[in-house]
């Protein structure tokens, strides 16, 4: 898996970046076939103040790209929602394709009537 993280208009520190990596953890574990991450961190100068910072990744997984992005006044909290998106996003992916391979299945058994 390739992994960068970069900033726009802010300086990614090595905290910064272990804790993204430490969160990013999450969704490997619910799925190993990722093939890419990016992560990019930045800030907007806005009207808004409590939705400054925003955090934004996009994954290459086998067959789809999936996309989170997520707005906080503190940098870490909004790579906290990030994850949590792209958790619901990968765990959804994750289903689709293992009921595509269970319908696969059933089709190809003879002697099993359809419901």
């Amino acid at each position: 898996m390739n992994l960068t993280i970069s900033g726009h208009h802010l300086d990614v520190t090595p905290a910064l970046r272990n804790y993204v990596m430490e969160k990013l953890g999450r969704v490997l574990r619910h799925f190993d076939q990722v093939i890419d991450v990016k992560v990019l961190l930045s800030v907007h100068n806005e009207s808004e103040k409590d939705k400054r910072q925003r955090a934004e990744c996009n994954v290459r997984v086998k067959g789809t790209d999936l996309y989170a992005g997520s707005s906080h006044f503190d940098l870490y909290a909004a790579v906290d929602t990030l994850v949590d998106k792209l958790d619901r996003k990968v765990v959804k992916h994750k289903t689709r394709l293992q009921e595509r391979r269970g319908d696969a299945s059933k089709r190809n058994m003879p002697g099993l009537a359809a419901a």
